[in-house]
Order: C-alpha cells, then structure tokens, then sequence
C-alpha cells in the first residue's frame, strides 16, 4: 500500500466519522468546512458511495439546498422513513404495518411500491411544538 492510499483511507475515515456524528440533515460544504483539507472531489465520491450503500439518504430541501442524513443501512423489508418537513431530520421506522399501504396501493392503485426507500414527510414532535 502506498503513502497516498493511507493518506485516502485517513480522509475517508475523517469524513465518515464526522457524518456519522451529525446528528441532523447536513450540506457538503457543511461537511467541507469542518474538514477543509479534504477535497470536495473526495467527499462527494464518498457521499455517492455511501448513499448507494443506503448509509446516507438524499433529499432536496425547501430552499432548494440538497441535504443528506446518516442511517445506518437497514436489510428489514418492512421499513420506512419519517422526515420533518421543517428540520428536516429523518426517523428510520421498522414497523409491519407498511405491508397494509403496500398491499392498498398493489391492489387499489395496481403500483408496486419499492420497498428500499419510501419516506413520510410530515412534522416531527419537535417542531409541532415549535408551531404551537
């Protein structure tokens, strides 16, 4: 292995760790500016890579800024995600009672949902009480 392949897996590990201690949606150049001596080129490798590992979900915020959230990759096929329409912040959900929406939408809607990536939108508990 050669210095610059250590090198790499360092960087790698630096942006890992730092996405995996965010604890709410963040930005690339949130992620850049607190490691800046990491290319932008490598994080956004990086991010591609783990978002096709299904370790970072991807999504558009109302601003038109894309955000993206660590959750560790889940095998369970009945599964979904919750995301605040506000914070942003998305909630990995194991429950069965998908199967029923699965099964209403075949049966009423003849549309086979994928059950890798289905996201609620909706308001967290945190931010109802924000609205109140």
């Amino acid at each position: 292995m050669s210095r610059s392949d250590t090198y790499n897996t360092k960087q790698k590990s630096q942006i890992i760790e730092i996405i995996k201690n965010t604890n709410k949606p963040f930005t690339i150049k949130e992620i850049h500016e607190k490691i800046n001596e990491v290319g932008l080129t490598t994080i956004y490798r990086l991010i591609d890579k783990m978002i096709e590992e299904d370790k970072l979900k991807k999504y558009i915020g109302k601003e038109g800024k894309t955000y993206y959230q660590y959750l560790e990759k889940c095998d369970k096929e009945n599964h979904f995600y919750l995301k605040c329409d506000s914070c942003g912040n998305m909630t990995h959900i194991d429950c069965d009672c998908i199967n029923d929406l699965y099964k209403h939408i075949l049966n009423n809607h003849k549309f086979k949902l994928s059950k890798k990536n289905i996201i609620i939108n909706g308001l967290c508990n945190k931010c109802q009480g924000e609205i109140k």
